[in-house]
């Protein structure tokens, strides 16, 4: 780990120029004693890296110094980058080794290259915290040990406890043979077997967890993609869940979409709306869900939804009619 995090002090003064020590502490995510610890390790191995005192001082690199690393053309660079901000911290908890790369990256190219795919990826802004509507992203959180802990059994190939919450149900603690990992619209997935049957396990839900040294029993290849689609077309077709066919104005789809479990089937409607088959958890998320967007969503099925949309609807226009 000191190996990795030297190499990225080192490109991160390369990129910059000059860096003070609570700036490389904020970046590699240590304490600045470590930090100054590092900056000593490097000039002992010989490596150009000197201070500069006062006010705007900081560590540098002499002019010239070069790290040696395999270089990439522009367009390849400024893919990864774009990746790398597309994705972020929600890589299964590698955002630190994520950002390390990209260093690499910028770093890799050319010295004429490197302004200008800096100046080209400050230009994209890919999955910004909130829409043009101000409405906050709801992005789930994993701790990083519990990630650290299923990566490694995922990765391994080992078998793995987890203390798994349940939607409604207390806590439990688990023993399962992972898999793989999945991510989906921002949501982490752990598919695995238990006992031998199929398990899907929602990553932030998972309370704490342990690689165990015992080996997980599962095949040597496996097909995510595959497995994923299986999965989630089994998920579909059973339990409480609820088909709805709904128009809805085209500029609050995204809204119905970010609600919904899934999406059926979509056509447009000579008025310019869209019918939408969706599927929701239940009768109750349907009818919440649909509330939220007012009257631009209407359900057109089951009856059963739209009789609940409309007495909702009749209780509140009792309870604010004049005189009331």
């Amino acid at each position: 780990m000191r190996a990795d995090r030297l190499v990225s002090l080192v490109l991160l003064l390369r990129r910059h120029g000059r860096l003070t020590a609570e700036t490389l502490a904020r970046e590699l995510e240590v304490s600045t004693r470590t930090v100054l610890r590092d900056i000593e390790a490097l000039s002992a191995a010989g490596v150009p890296v000197y201070a500069e005192r006062g006010r705007g001082g900081g560590f540098a690199l002499l002019p010239g110094f070069r790290t040696e690393l395999t270089g990439l053309n522009h367009d390849e660079a400024l893919a990864l980058l774009t990746a790398g901000t597309l994705h972020g911290e929600r890589v299964f908890g590698l955002g630190t080794a994520l950002a390390s790369a990209m260093r690499k990256v910028v770093d890799a190219l050319p010295a004429g290259h490197q302004a200008a795919v800096d100046d080209a990826a400050q230009r994209f802004l890919v999955e910004p915290e909130t829409d043009l509507l101000s409405r906050r992203r709801a992005a789930e959180t994993v701790p990083g040990a519990v990630m650290a802990e299923v990566r490694t059994a995922v990765l391994a190939g080992r078998r793995l406890r987890i203390h798994y919450a349940a939607a409604d149900q207390d806590p439990q603690w688990r023993t399962v043979d992972p898999i793989g990992l999945v991510t989906v619209r921002d949501r982490g997935y752990l598919l695995a077997t238990r006992v031998g049957a199929d398990r899907t396990y929602r990553l932030s839900r998972v309370l704490a967890a342990e690689a165990l040294a015992e080996a997980a029993a599962r095949p040597d290849r496996v097909d995510l993609d595959r497995i994923w689609r299986e999965r989630s077309a089994r998920f579909l077709s059973g339990g409480d869940l609820l088909t709805a066919l709904v128009l809805v104005d085209r500029g609050r789809r995204e809204e119905l979409l970010d609600t919904a479990l899934a999406v059926r089937a979509e056509a447009p409607e000579p008025d310019g709306r869209l019918r939408l088959e969706v599927t929701f958890q239940d009768a109750r998320h349907a009818e919440w869900a649909l509330w939220q967007l007012e009257g631009d969503a209407e359900a057109l099925a089951p009856p059963s939804l739209r009789a609940a949309l409309h007495a909702r609807a009749t209780a509140l226009a009792a309870r604010y009619a004049p005189g009331a």
